[in-house]
């Protein structure tokens, strides 16, 4: 199986192969970034940096770090960068492909769930600042993504859940039928990823650097869902549990403000929920941390709050300047 993503800037090549046929297909001028769990779990020759595993590895002191690390065996213009790992270390990796020598070669080599439905392709690449999540980054687009599903055999159930998230999203954003599959649960995971590559390709060749509002729906959940993340210090819920709270936080706000049709909300929870997704959180009756962190989301404009949210079920948009008290009411609901 194989798919390209075309955009302005890049093409990206994406291959799905055997785990067996990894090591034969990385380029024998590869750096490897990775974590200090995937490491363990793919044996090569090729030179790698690991950092720790987790969220608070995306950051400008580790990304500093992976930078004079990498630098420090002698690379030039011809290095491949290959992110080896979740969607900390691709977002993690992509970051240090787009700047080092003002730019190299970029390989992504997803081993969740999550990052190969999402974020293995786009291009968003980035670290997180203490004023909030991706605020400091690039659109560095992958050259090429080798997807090996067997990764997802060796991932613990809670971080497969984790990325069910995304896959749901697609259902509730843009995709209805695809809901059917995932309520009848026989769709086989290749297939998932598959279909969910196939949702973000199209989106990001129409709308590659996010100008004309449809790229931002692939963020539904993820303003809420990225607050959470922040207040709580990226502890307690992993991304996609965060942005399953957002999804239906998000629902509610948007019946809220007479934009969605009701009863979504609690369809989405259901869903959710039927998927061993956390669907509240009773942090959010604190409502002015989380608000303070909307304001640094990257759709916000001059302080005024910005989401992406579904008019039904299979259908989404960007809607901004939504009011805080619709907000608040979302949030304590």
């Amino acid at each position: 199986m194989r798919m390209q993503v075309r955009t302005h800037s890049n093409v990206t090549h994406i291959d799905f192969l055997p785990l067996a046929e990894l090591q034969e297909r990385l380029p024998s001028k590869a750096v490897i970034v990775t974590d200090d769990v995937v490491s363990k779990l793919v044996e090569s020759d090729h030179r790698r940096v690991t950092v720790p595993s987790g969220e608070p590895s995306k950051s400008m002191s580790t990304y500093v770090d992976v930078v004079q690390q990498i630098l420090s065996l002698g690379i030039d213009r011809n290095t491949i960068i290959v992110a080896l790992g979740g969607g900390v270390v691709g977002d993690l990796a992509g970051f240090v492909a787009a700047t080092i020598l003002r730019g190299v070669t970029f390989l992504q080599v997803p081993t969740t769930l999550l990052a190969m439905v999402d974020s293995s392709i786009g291009g968003k690449v980035g670290v997180d600042t203490p004023q909030g999540k991706n605020l400091v980054g690039a659109f560095k687009p992958a050259d090429q993504v080798l997807i090996c599903p067997e990764f997802l055999d060796q991932l613990p159930a809670r971080q497969l859940t984790n990325g069910m998230a995304e896959v749901w999203k697609y259902g509730f954003i843009g995709n209805a039928p695809e809901l059917e599959k995932l309520r009848g649960g026989q769709s086989p995971l290749t297939e998932i990823i598959f279909d969910c590559l196939d949702h973000k390709a199209r989106v990001v060749e129409e709308d590659e650097f996010e100008t004309s509002g449809l790229r931002a729906t692939l963020n539904y959940g993820h303003t809420v869902g990225h607050a959470i993340e922040k207040v709580l210090g990226y502890e307690m819920f992993l991304h996609g549990e965060a942005i399953s709270i957002g999804m239906v936080v998000e629902a509610r706000l948007g019946e809220l403000i007479g934009l969605t049709e009701p009863g979504t909300a609690a369809q989405v929870a259901e869903d959710l929920a039927s998927a061993g997704l956390p669907i509240s959180w009773d942090g959010l009756r604190d409502t002015e941390p989380l608000i303070a962190a909307m304001r640094s989301d990257k759709k916000a404009t001059g302080g005024n709050l910005a989401f992406s949210l579904l008019t039904r079920l299979g259908d989404c948009k960007l809607v901004r300047d939504v009011d805080q008290e619709s907000v608040r009411a979302a949030l304590t609901a």
